[in-house]
């Protein structure tokens, strides 16, 4: 397993419920990051949009950009169009040596609703399996086309969330499209991380490392709760402090070769991001020597 270990400011600052973090500075989240031992970050809403401004509050810590997430709309607007709304973001991540581009589809999503409970995400029909299939293959073939591998995220409250889900869309899409494993929605899914790692093992390009309260998790689902009211209630934390069993998804990715991210999408005033941080990287580092090619 050829890996390196990089960061999400979501441990310090959320993206969709911005008042949690909203007073760490973006210095701090990267003064920390790598204090924790990370060489990479992932980009956030407090991060330059321009490369030289970008890379020069990297290099003051350190740290290369690992990738970025981009909210696609392909359902709405086709793949011409999402093209050209995802240039200013595929240019940037070129611009940064990004090796990868974090993609999503948000069409009438409902994760960053904190009113909404997950049971009105949207739900496609085989139809739509397959123009979103078609759609996405075509803007992976693109995006590789310069250097920038697609790496699908299966996210809670969107169109790909599920086991079933994530199976669909691997049918539907060609092997341009890579998928992003996501231990953390996974498993709030009901969906075995380990299962996925072991059947996509050669189509995961990226993965982000999170875990779950399996006790609030449980809730959230018995109780219909929305994304947001669930990340409130503590459902994530960092690998090692919760439920999901890390050392098979490890295992199956033996001949993983890219970037491991440390997420934890939590209220820093509860769970301090520092410590976290350092919690994760210790169980990272200790599964990546352990599960080494």
């Amino acid at each position: 397993m050829q890996v390196r270990l990089g960061a999400n400011p979501i441990i310090w600052s959320n993206d969709d419920l911005r008042e949690l973090g909203a007073d760490i500075t973006l210095e701090t989240c990267l003064g920390e990051a790598r204090a924790a031992g990370f060489e990479g970050m992932e980009l956030g809403h407090k991060f330059p949009r321009e490369a030289h401004a970008l890379a020069a509050v990297l290099e003051r810590f350190s740290l290369k950009c690992v990738s970025g997430w981009y909210s696609a709309e392909l359902l709405v607007w086709g793949a011409r169009e999402e093209l050209t709304r995802l240039r200013p973001h595929l240019e940037l991540l070129k611009a940064m040596g990004s090796p990868v581009l974090v993609f999503a589809e948000v069409s009438h999503a409902v994760h960053g609703d904190l009113s909404r409970p997950l049971s009105e995400r949207p739900v496609l029909t085989a139809r739509d399996w397959g123009k979103l299939g078609k759609r996405l293959t075509e803007v992976a073939a693109a995006t590789a086309a310069e250097g920038v591998r697609l790496a699908y995220h299966p996210h809670m409250g969107t169109v790909v969330q599920s086991e079933a889900d994530i199976d669909a869309l691997m049918a539907a899409t060609g092997p341009e499209v890579g998928l992003l494993l996501d231990t953390g929605h996974a498993a709030l899914a009901g969906a075995d991380p380990a299962a996925l790692a072991r059947r996509y093992a050669p189509r995961i390009v990226h993965v982000h490392a999170k875990d779950v309260r399996a006790k609030i998790a449980a809730q959230a689902r018995s109780a219909n709760w929305s994304f947001l009211r669930a990340v409130l209630a503590g459902v994530f934390t960092v690998p090692g402090d919760g439920d999901v069993a890390f050392e098979p998804v490890f295992a199956a990715l033996r001949d993983y070769c890219g970037w491991v991210v440390l997420e934890a999408e939590q209220d820093p005033r509860i769970a301090n991001p520092l410590t976290y941080a350092r919690l994760g990287y210790q169980h990272l580092k200790r599964l990546v020597s352990e599960h080494a090619a």
